[in-house]
Order: C-alpha cells, then sequence, then structure tokens
C-alpha cells in the first residue's frame, strides 16, 4: 500500500556511535565522525549527546559545520523530589544552549528514583507513585515547568522511559489525563514496546498508545525492538542496562515494530516535528554507520510513501 509524502525532517541521536549511559559504548568515537557520517546519510539535524559542546556558539559552530541542525536535547529532571522553582532554575542553563540553537523541544526524563542507568536492578524495581496525590503533586510541578520552557520557546517533551515513574501504558494514560496541552509527549516506540510488555512482545501496544495520544506527541523516537529479547528480560528481571548490552534496541525496520502505521498516523495528524532514529545499541556488535543508515533509509521511505519490505542493516 502506497500512501501520501510525509514532509517531516528526521534526525539522530548520537546514541548510535556514543552511548551516555554506558560510556564504554563508543567511547573512542570523536564526535566529528558521528556528524560527518549521520550528514552523510542524509540526516538533517541530531539531538545532543555528551561529546557536544555545552556553549552556545560552539555548538552552533560544531553543527553549521557539517550542515546540521540542532534536534533537541535531554534533560534529566527530578519534580519527583523537589519544586518546580528548583527545576526552572537547574534547567536554566540547558534551555540557554537548545532555544538559541534553534531547538523547540526539550527532552524531558524524569531520573528521580529511576533505576535506568543501573545495571545489577531488575527493572520491576523501578519507582512508583504509591497515591493519587503524589501522582497529583508531579503532574502541578511538571505544569508549572512546561509553562515556563513555553515562555522561553521551547516545548516540554516528556519521556516516558523504562526503569522510570512513567514507564507503562497505563503511567503515560494517567500523565496525559493529569496534565494540559502545554505539557508534550515524546513517543517512543521502542520503549512504548517494552514498557507494555510483561513476558511478551505485544506488537499492537506503540500504534495503541501514539492512537490515544498523537495530539500531545511534539516529538518522536524511532527506535526499533528485537521482541525475544525483551521477553527475556522481563522474564529474567535484567535491568535495562543489561536488556541494551543484549541487544533489546535497533534501528527502525531491523525489528519487530511495524513503523508504517506509526508514520501514517503522524502524518494523518499533520504532525510537525521530528522523527529522530534512535537506538541504543553496541556500536561494536552493530557498526555505528551501517545501522544509521539502515534506519534512515527506513523511515525516509515511509515518509515519502513508498512501500516496501523489511530493511536488515
Amino acid at each position: 500500500m502506497t500512501h501520501a509524502s510525509f514532509d517531516v525532517k528526521i534526525g539522530i541521536n548520537p546514541i548510535s556511535w556514543f552511548n551516555d549511559d554506558l560510556p564504554s559504548l563508543g567511547g573512542e568515537t570523536p564526535l566529528e565522525v558521528a556528524l560527518s557520517e549521520g550528514r552523510a546519510i542524509g540526516y538533517q539535524g541530531f539531538e545532543l549527546g555528551n561529546k557536544f559542546p555545552r556553549e552556545p556558539r560552539a555548538l552552533r559552530e560544531v553543527l553549521s559545520r557539517h550542515q546540521l541542525e540542532l534536534v533537541s536535547g535531554w534533560y534529566s529532571g527530578q519534580l519527583a523530589e523537589r519544586s518546580a522553582d528548583e527545576e526552572i532554575a537547574a534547567l536554566r542553563a540547558h534551555l540557554e544552549l537548545l532555544a538559541p540553537g534553534g531547538a523547540t523541544v526539550m527532552v524531558y526524563g524524569e531520573v528521580s528514583g529511576s533505576i535506568q542507568g543501573e545495571r545489577g536492578m531488575p527493572l520491576f524495581k523501578r519507582p512508583r507513585f504509591a497515591t493519587d496525590e503524589q501522582w497529583r503533586t508531579y503532574a502541578q510541578r511538571l505544569e508549572t515547568l512546561a509553562r515556563y520552557t513555553l515562555s522561553r520557546g521551547v516545548r516540554l517533551a516528556y519521556h516516558h522511559h523504562m526503569g522510570a515513574y512513567v514507564e507503562t501504558p497505563e503511567d503515560i494514560d494517567r500523565l496525559m489525563a493529569l496534565t494540559s496541552g502545554d505539557v508534550g509527549l515524546l513517543f517512543d516506540s521502542g520503549h512504548a514496546a517494552f514498557g507494555a510488555s510483561r513476558s511478551a512482545f505485544d506488537g499492537a501496544a506503540p500504534l495503541a498508545l501514539l492512537s490515544r495520544h498523537v495530539s500531545r506527541v511534539c516529538h518522536v523516537h524511532c527506535k526499533d525492538v528485537r521482541a525475544a529479547v525483551i521477553g527475556t528480560a522481563r522474564n529474567r528481571q535484567w535491568s535495562f542496562l543489561d536488556a541494551v548490552m543484549n541487544g533489546a534496541f535497533t534501528v527502525p525496520g531491523d525489528g519487530a515494530i511495524d513503523f508504517a502505521p506509526l508514520i501514517e498516523t503522524l502524518r494523518t495528524h499533520d504532525y510537525r516535528g521530528w522523527l529522530v532514529v534512535e537506538a541504543e545499541q553496541d556500536p561494536a556488535v552493530a557498526p555505528s554507520h551501517a545501522y544509521a543508515q539502515a534506519g534512515y533509509r527506513h523511515l525516509r521511505r515511509l515518509a515519502d510513501g513508498a512501500s516496501f519490505g523489511r530493511e536488515a542493516a
């Protein structure tokens, strides 16, 4: 089946080349290699990573040298433990990097109590809000923060994430119900699939989640999953990083998620943000350039309205 073309920008996270959570993965790869390869493949922009300059002018210079745009950047928030005013004070430097660089969304990841970076901690031990009042307090703080970032020209894109307070479809539904449209949602296809799994892959989960909340989606991370690995991760009580190291994630078109209906849903709802390839893998096992290229080609062909079979990296 062929669909109408979808005029959308495709970017990438440098995690394909070097990993912030596991610096040993691709730690030897220079930033310039990632940027030059990404641009040659066809990517129009990059999200931030730990090797990017943290000064606005230097950041603009390094990206412009490769004719790349600044897509966004992860911010480690702690609203589960501190006030909105404290969070606003903490994120000002990050906003001052994003806004002047042309980014219009900020990836917000809640790290209070998160176990996503703890190698030996099983995912079922993630933090959870125990009461309705805790949920309401958190949502109110998030609303205040989101209004502040909007006043600075940047929309907060809330990243549901494995090992954190907001992980499952039910968590996401609840957070969206407790907040207004000022709080944007970052839809991550890989985390949507992993977060919905109990002991096996649920292929319908990412599309169901996207369909319910597409009006709130302001940023999209496109990652695929290896179904057998996420099933094993749940059954054997792996940590998030153990799952990553064992290949839970890969680039679009290389795993079990059908991206065609996801892209079509975004297109029919007039999504105007970025599609970002983001797939945590060991570049020694999944060569950076080959996989980044395969992910780009898969998304580009879908966005351009072509019909095709699976591509392997």
